[in-house]
């Protein structure tokens, strides 16, 4: 697992102009077939190979080589403190104070929504997260004129799978954007087997308030299930094919992609697209 410092210095960083990232697309949902590799997911994977290594070994370490639940010595309820994973101190001041519910931030009467499909170990995910959603978090969602649905998506492994259930469970204690938020400054490289329960615990154990058994019995009951295939169903309804996509529009009306379907959405589009559903407000 790739140490949260690289996610850190991401956050404080001024953005440097690049061309769009391509969106990482998927397959067919059920059994994955193999999906188009981005060249910015090329990019980043080549980037952080050496850490595939570091990310199996942290895995094995917390999970005792197998994935069958929480190790041993994990805090039933999550704090920050010295044993928390990197960035965990950064998401906790992130989203402090800002309305949460379930899978939507901030206030339930905001003048403007936005939709955002992820997944887990979407390194492109990773990226919007770090570099861009911290500026519309503290823009638009603080401020009350944004309301934020997310929607944890999975198609690209296993892995996405097993992030989705425990993001979902965490959305039924509050803690969802926390959870989501640590675990992307701790991301793994994608479909090596790294999200194991001894590393979901840890993230879970990171999040202040969280409890962790509670995330754990939750993640395979039927409603977290239920969560997951109306998320199938809105991904069908406004025709996504791959993450990160984001829809913006007026509270009470469809909401539309920031971007074209083969591009990923920068900053800029997203912030254009909820000032523009701001004037119309």
């Amino acid at each position: 697992m790739p140490s949260g410092k690289r996610a850190r210095q991401q956050r404080r960083l001024a953005a440097v102009k690049a061309p769009p990232p391509v969106r990482s697309k998927g397959a067919a949902r059920g059994p994955r077939g193999p999906r188009q590799a981005s060249p910015r997911t090329l990019a980043i994977g080549g980037g952080i190979l050496a850490l595939a290594v570091i990310g199996i070994v942290l895995g094995i370490a917390l999970g005792g080589g197998k994935s069958s639940g929480i190790p041993k010595g994990t805090p039933t309820t999550g704090s920050v403190g010295p044993n928390s994973l990197p960035g965990a101190a950064d998401i906790r001041d992130l989203y402090k104070g800002i309305p949460q519910q379930g899978l939507y931030l901030g206030k339930a009467k905001a003048p403007v929504q936005m939709v955002m499909f992820i997944d887990l170990q979407c390194p492109i995910c990773q990226d919007f997260e770090v570099n861009s959603l911290p500026t519309i978090v503290r823009k638009y969602i603080r401020t009350g004129n944004v309301r934020l649905h997310l929607r944890p998506w999975a198609f690209i492994g296993p892995d996405s799978f097993k992030g989705q259930k425990a993001e979902i469970a965490a959305a039924q204690q509050n803690r969802a954007f926390e959870f989501a938020g640590v675990l992307y400054d701790n991301q793994g490289t994608e479909n090596t087997g790294w999200m194991t329960d001894g590393v979901l615990a840890q993230i879970a154990a990171s999040v202040p308030g969280l409890n962790v058994p509670q995330l754990f019995s939750a993640r395979n009951g039927g409603s977290v299930s239920a969560e997951a295939k109306q998320i199938d169903t809105e991904a069908t309804q406004f025709k996504v094919s791959g993450t990160p996509t984001i829809l913006v529009g007026k509270t009470g009306q469809t909401p539309k992609s920031v971007s074209k379907p083969s591009l990923s959405p920068t900053l800029a589009e997203v912030e254009q697209a909820i000032d523009t559903a701001l004037i119309k407000a």
